[in-house]
């Protein structure tokens, strides 16, 4: 996409605006064809009386029958389920009428009349009709979504396993709750910034949900993956075509008659400043990267994952029944949006043809073939930066730094050499990292004393040496594991690492490395005096950040560049966010109940300050990981690879988004923080815990800035006179220090 100021031509016979359409809808990427379920006829017939039945039509004052008959939902459902019975398409269609109504209702009671307060509690209300035993009582339902929802629960529920129930009753929760979310912005006035866009918009939109129905048509995930990693990107990446597809055919209405603006083509077109129809051509890129980051994980890490988890062959049939069912989705909803008169669809021919194609110029030829992939596995590594220019960061928080830092700096040296990082380990050829003088000069006790600057002495040396150890081990497998692309080899290390992690302190087996070593030294000091939940999320940030590492490898062995959503996401895993914001909550102890901890308001700060730390590394960084060491994990080559754009207009968005991201993170200190006390009601000594985990933040990310601006690392005068062999010396993570734990 070219990111310039003039609008794109729209002189293409295929891609052609109705007279008042905002842009000219781009050629989209559909690789499986679109099918009809031949129940159409019968589902709508049934789901309209249905609809009657609650009193969702005339007198509800949202819809009368012509309405629902022009949205046609049953249409949807037959294109997003082509091969289900009947029976399934009329229960999947209720649960869209009523999932359309709910959103409609919503708008009108509340979104239009700026009431937040009942807004929450009409929200309130509704998780006491989803019972996770379908025989338990429910209230007695006061308008239509309630009835709504208490009788698709009971007639859906009975035909899943306990553990789909929880999981559906989840994404039905997220789907309604994070209403409140839009109905804030829209009292603020506010464009989210994009991440925090996609990220609220898999639960606004309800996609997971609507994945979730697909288990219930085509075969239910087993429950021992359903939570993996590949099934959580096949759900994300699904989600996030789903809904910026939706926002496409969507904004017109969204923006110019409802006044929303929860819209990725309105949040891309204002973050970079650029036309709508590029906004538009950036949102249908998006989209096709999305479907193509999908397809990538159903080819390469399904497979893996059944051997690991040892599925038997139905249950394997069962994830590819859900695949599949998920492919069809994604046709079936862009056909159902190009016919239905709830949407902006004028000017692009339904149902892609070889014929058709003709009439596409080769920039929608591309477009729709998925040509554009290609980008992404054909960077040339160690490619000189030229005179990149860092540009002016700002974090306008106090820096204080630990009374006890040079102290700090001896003792971690003293550790590291017991452990025996500063020397090669024999059972790891290529393990000569490091040695005393580069540890002692990337001064992580630096980093360590202005993140945690009111730590005790034995605290402040806990935080350094997990930085070490963190640091250590990200260097570690680029050099072991990636110049060799002994990808098993580096998955049976993270699998012995595991065993250091017990979670009842029960003894691990006599460690092999200095990476175990130290991993089970650290551990048992601290794991030790916390409570057994805290323990489990310590662990668990942990584990990510292991398979983290795993992530990175893959990405290496295919050469390829990750797409800018799966890449910041998983930044905050290789940098390491939630295993050191689980040592900032070390001491909170029981006052901040658990549910709190995993609000969206809590991730979305936690988020926010993450991604502010990893974007601010990156740009640190550049030059070294591109220039010196061959790296395909830096936001600025992500950005430059995806919207094909110079290093200066990449070096400007990514600093965008960083300052975007640090924005994020006070404004949801300042207003949603707040929000967040009113609505769980917390008593005054947990919103000071809470407000008390705020300034932690603040000292994380302030900490941060000041050991990149002093440390020498990251300038060309570092750097010596030219790029380093690929894979030796320190290895790529080194240079990232939010792998490091602060």
């Amino acid at each position: 996409m070219a990111l310039s100021t003039q609008a794109s031509p729209a002189s293409h016979a295929s891609r052609t605006a109705g007279p008042s359409q905002p842009f000219v809808l781009p050629a989209p990427y559909l690789p499986y064809p679109a099918r009809l379920n031949p129940h159409t006829a019968r589902a709508r017939e049934e789901s309209t009386e249905w609809a009657r039945g609650l009193g969702m039509l005339e007198g509800s004052g949202v819809w009368d029958s012509a309405d629902l008959a022009a949205h046609d939902y049953a249409l949807l459902c037959a294109y997003t389920h082509p091969d289900c019975t009947a029976e399934q398409l009329t229960l999947v269609t209720e649960w869209y009428v009523w999932v359309f109504f709910f959103d409609d209702h919503f708008l009108t009671l509340f979104k239009r009349t700026l009431d937040r307060r009942g807004g929450k509690a009409y929200l309130d209300r509704l998780p006491a009709f989803m019972p996770l035993d379908p025989s338990a009582p429910v209230p007695e339902p006061q308008n239509p979504v309630e009835a709504g929802l208490a009788d698709l629960w009971k007639r859906t529920v009975g035909e899943m396993t306990g553990a789909w129930r929880e999981r559906f009753a989840t994404s039905t929760r997220n789907l309604l709750n994070e209403s409140l979310w839009e109905l804030s912005n829209i009292n603020e006035g506010r464009i989210a910034n994009p991440v925090e866009y996609i990220e609220m918009r898999r639960k606004v939109g309800g996609a997971p949900w609507s994945a979730q129905l697909v288990e219930y048509v085509t075969a239910e995930v087993p429950a021992s993956v359903a939570a993996s990693r590949p099934l959580r990107v096949l759900m994300d990446t699904f989600s996030d075509a789903v809904h910026l597809r939706n926002d496409l055919f969507s904004y017109q209405r969204e923006i110019e008659e409802e006044g929303e603006l929860s819209n990725g083509v309105l949040v891309l077109e204002t973050f970079l400043g650029c036309t709508t129809q590029e906004a538009a051509d950036a949102v249908n890129e998006l989209i096709t990267s999305r479907m193509q980051q999908f397809e990538n994980t159903a080819l390469t890490e399904l497979p893996p994952l059944f051997l690991e988890k040892g599925l038997r062959p139905d249950e394997c049939a069962a994830v590819a029944a859900y695949v599949k069912g998920l492919q069809d989705w994604q046709s079936g909803g862009h056909e159902w949006h190009m016919r239905s008169s709830r949407y902006m669809n004028e000017g692009l021919a339904t149902g892609p043809s070889p014929l058709g194609m003709g009439a596409l110029s080769l920039k929608d030829l591309l477009a729709a073939t998925g040509a554009g992939r290609v980008r992404s596995h054909t960077h040339i590594p160690y490619q000189p930066t030229g005179s990149f220019q860092l540009p002016e960061i700002r974090i306008p928080f106090p820096l204080t730094l630990s009374p006890h830092l040079d102290a700090a700096r001896a003792e971690v040296l003293r550790w590291a050499r017991e452990m025996g990082l500063t020397r090669p380990d024999p059972l790891l050829p290529g393990s000569d990292i490091w040695d005393e003088r580069k540890l002692a000069g990337f001064d992580l006790a630096l980093c360590a004393a202005g993140i945690h600057p009111d730590a005790t002495p034995e605290g402040l040396d806990l935080t350094t040496q997990w930085l070490a150890w963190g640091t250590y081990g990200d260097d570690l497998f680029p050099v072991v594991y990636g110049r060799t692309r002994d990808l098993a080899g580096a998955k049976a290390c993270v699998e012995r690492l595991r065993l250091f992690l017990p979670p009842d302190l029960s003894p691990a087996p006599p460690p092999a490395t200095a990476l175990e070593r130290s991993l089970a030294d650290l551990w048992r000091r601290t794991a030790a005096p916390m409570d057994p939940a805290a323990r489990a999320a310590f662990r668990r940030a942990i584990a990510d950040m292991l398979d983290s590492w795993l992530w990175e490898l893959a990405n290496q062995a295919q050469h390829r560049v990750p797409d800018p959503v799966d890449y910041v996401e998983m930044r905050r895993r290789t940098f390491g966010a939630d295993f050191t914001m689980s040592l900032s909550r070390i001491g909170h102890g029981t006052s901040v109940p658990p549910e709190v901890y995993e609000s969206g308001t809590i991730r979305a700060l936690e988020n926010a300050a993450a991604d502010t730390a990893g974007l601010l590394n990156d740009l640190f960084s550049y030059r070294k990981e591109i220039e010196y060491e061959g790296e395909l994990h830096n936001a600025v080559l992500v950005v430059r690879t995806f919207f094909a754009c110079t290093l200066p207009q990449a070096t400007a968005i990514v600093t965008d988004l960083l300052h975007s991201r640090l924005a994020q993170f006070q404004h949801v200190a300042a207003l949603e923080l707040p929000l967040l006390h009113e609505d769980f009601a917390l008593p005054q000594e947990t919103r000071t815990v809470l407000d008390g985990y705020v300034r932690d933040l603040q000292n994380w990310l302030r900490g941060i800035l000041n050991w990149h601006e002093n440390i020498h690392r990251y300038r060309p005068e570092d750097l010596g006179p030219g790029p380093l062999p690929p894979l030796t010396g320190m290895g790529t993570a080194a240079a990232r220090m939010f792998t490091c734990p602060g």
